[in-house]
This record gives structure tokens, C-alpha cells and sequence, in this order.
């Protein structure tokens, strides 16, 4: 009787084996609550970190809630242009929209859909043919760039698109220099990031010089031709896009054989991308411009 009471030894140790199984259990049940929090906490990081970094409109919208920047004409209307700092840079860089806001005249700039589509094909035709195409930069215009300026020790070409000459108008000064370089290149990019192709060619078009004291189309039109942009017909238009290579040697006021010669050249480039036709490119060479007078 007393044995059939008692307690079978494999009875009692699977007993003690399943208590010590509820009490490890319940000592490891908060790290395992501790565990499970610090990693979802860890992913929210990384999704936050991956979301600021990787969606640019984020930052951007945080670039907007912040004071207006201080007011600056463009690098290219500046005679002379201070170093930014570090933090200057950083900003430049994480809020780019606020930075060229700074930097754009609105109560002098034009629309896209205001400018004559045919200056707007003439520009992209004859400054950067793959324009639409290219993330900032022309990779085979750096790589060709860059074997002529490694053969020569020094920058000599720059195979900017016209991003790059957006930026250079905009933020930089003229020196040739790598780190300058290379400055231009990341602006570039986040501006491709953060704006539409047609918002960086309207950009460019409303802040590049003309020549003869005119920046922006605006002012351009009214001071070649006493037309808004939207008026320009094709030779004028073509004339105009040859200017920002060489403004202060291409402007039809300072000498009008070469800003003529250049006018060719961008009308064949619109020729050879299939952009005119050859009847309207030679008829546009040899219609006669009509100039505003240059005020004396």
C-alpha cells in the first residue's frame, strides 16, 4: 500500500524537469520582450535612416520649414564669390530647393511653357544632346574630359551638362580644380534627385548669361529682339542658344560674325539630331534678325 503511494523516480524528475522549464520560461520571457522591442527599434531606425536619405522630397519638406535662406544673387552675377563653410555646404546639400531659392530672381523669371520651344530644343541640342537621358553628368563626356585633363595635368575640358552649368551659375566660382570639380558633380546629382528635367532646363534658362549685361531669358529677349520668350521664332532662338558658350565673345552686339557663325553651329547640331529638317536649318541661317537698338 505504502508502495503504490509512493512517487515513481522518473515521475519526480520529469516533474522537476518540466517546473525548471516553467522557470527558465519565466525568466526569459522580458529579454525576450527586451530583444524583440530593441530590434523593432532598430528597424524603425534603419527605415526612418533609409526613408531621409533615400526619398528626397523628405528632406526637402524639412528644408521648407526652415527660415528662408538669406537672400544672394547668383555666383555668376557676383564679382567676387566667399568660400562657404562646412555647415553652409551641408545645407546646400541636404536642402538644395531652399539654396536655389535663395538664389532665383522670381519677379524676372519665366515659366517653361512661356519659352519658345524652339530656344528651349536649340539649348539642349547644342549644350547637352543627352540632356534627358543622364543623371547630372554625361559619363562619357567626364571619361573623355578626364583622359585629356590626366594627359595634361590640369582641367582643360569640362563636359558639363547643362545641370553642371546650372550649379556653376548658380553656387560656384570659376577656378578649375578637382575638389571644385567634384563639389559640382554631387550638386548636380541632388538637383536631379530633387527636380524634374523641365524644372532644371527652366533654371538654367532664367539664370545663365546672354552676354551684353543680360541674365535670363527674359531679359535676353527684351534686350536682343524686344520680344517676351514665348515670341522668339527659330533664328532668334538659335542665335540666343549660341550665346552662353562664349557671351562676352558671342554676343551679336559685341560681334556679330562670330555670334552668326555660332548660329550655324547650333542649327546644324538641331540638323544632325534629326531635331529641324535641312530646308528649315539653312532657311533659318539666311533669314535677316532684327536687333533692338544696343543702348549706348
Amino acid at each position: 500500500m505504502t508502495d503504490t503511494l509512493k512517487e515513481s523516480p522518473p515521475k519526480r524528475k520529469q516533474r522537476r524537469r518540466t517546473s525548471t522549464r516553467k522557470r527558465t520560461s519565466k525568466k526569459k520571457t522580458p529579454r525576450k520582450f527586451g530583444r524583440f522591442f530593441l530590434s523593432a527599434a532598430l528597424c524603425l531606425l534603419l527605415v526612418s535612416l533609409g526613408t531621409f536619405l533615400f526619398v528626397p522630397s523628405v528632406w526637402q519638406e524639412l528644408g521648407d520649414l526652415l527660415p528662408a535662406a538669406e537672400r544672394q544673387l547668383p555666383a555668376n552675377q557676383l564679382h567676387e564669390l566667399h568660400a562657404p563653410d562646412i555647415g553652409e555646404q551641408a545645407a546646400r546639400v541636404l536642402f538644395i530647393r531652399r539654396s536655389i531659392e535663395a538664389r532665383l530672381n522670381r519677379s524676372n523669371y519665366v515659366p517653361i511653357q512661356h519659352i519658345s520651344p524652339d530656344l528651349r530644343t536649340a539649348i539642349v541640342a547644342i549644350e547637352d544632346r543627352r540632356f534627358y537621358d543622364h543623371w547630372g553628368f554625361d559619363v562619357t563626356g567626364v571619361a573623355r574630359a578626364a583622359l585629356v585633363n590626366i594627359q595634361r595635368g590640369r582641367i582643360e575640358e569640362g563636359a558639363s551638362t547643362i545641370t553642371q552649368q546650372l550649379v556653376k551659375n548658380l553656387f560656384l566660382a570659376n577656378e578649375q580644380t578637382f575638389t571644385r570639380k567634384a563639389e559640382e558633380l554631387l550638386l548636380a546629382l541632388d538637383i536631379e534627385i530633387a527636380y524634374s528635367k523641365d524644372e532644371i532646363l527652366e533654371m538654367y534658362l532664367n539664370v545663365v548669361y546672354y552676354g551684353a549685361g543680360f541674365y535670363g531669358v527674359n531679359d535676353a529677349s527684351a534686350g536682343y529682339y524686344a520680344k517676351k520668350p514665348a515670341a522668339l521664332d527659330l533664328p532668334e532662338a538659335s542665335m540666343l542658344a549660341g550665346i552662353p558658350n562664349a557671351p562676352s565673345e558671342l554676343s551679336p552686339f559685341t560681334n556679330f560674325i562670330a555670334a552668326k557663325k555660332r548660329q550655324a553651329i547650333v542649327l546644324d547640331a538641331m540638323e544632325a539630331q534629326g531635331l529641324i529638317d535641312a530646308r528649315t536649318a539653312e532657311d533659318a541661317k539666311i533669314q535677316p534678325l532684327i536687333f533692338r537698338p544696343e543702348d549706348r
